[in-house]
């Protein structure tokens, strides 16, 4: 069994850093080339800023949870927060193919992480609160 990686921190974007260099070190410690946690390391910040922004709603006492792990040919990344429920089936796809004044601000997370990773995947309870669980191969 490989190891597994743990961060708990509060929702304060001056974190976004230390979550940063977390998920440089399990990646590389996990196997994962440079160009992969780079793409972990952007679809994870997506997700924690999206996490302090909208489910917390800038509100720097709330918890952000971080698991890393190498399961087989996969790097697997857990996000569970305890914020305000996210329904990605609401969200509209943003519209990239008119002029930017006619674009709506935001909506370019989900379709950043969804072309970063190779899974990504949402799931919610009101007693364990927002996973947010994303998939790498190696």
């Amino acid at each position: 069994m490989s190891p597994r990686y743990t961060l708990s921190i509060l929702s304060q974007a001056e974190r976004l850093t230390d979550i940063a260099d977390f998920i440089e070190t399990a990646g590389r410690a996990s196997g994962l080339k440079p160009d992969q946690i780079y793409d972990v390391e952007m679809a994870v910040d997506e997700a924690c800023t999206n996490i302090i922004q909208h489910a917390y709603h800038g509100r720097k006492n709330g918890t952000i949870d971080i698991t890393c792990e190498r399961r087989r040919r996969e790097f697997i990344i857990t996000i569970r927060d305890y914020g305000d429920r996210f329904d990605p089936k609401k969200v509209v796809p943003p519209r990239v193919r008119v002029p930017l004044s006619q674009r709506a601000v935001g909506g370019l997370g989900l379709p950043f992480m969804h072309k970063l990773m190779d899974r990504v995947e949402f799931d919610f309870s009101s007693k364990n609160g927002n996973r947010l669980t994303m998939a790498k191969k190696l």
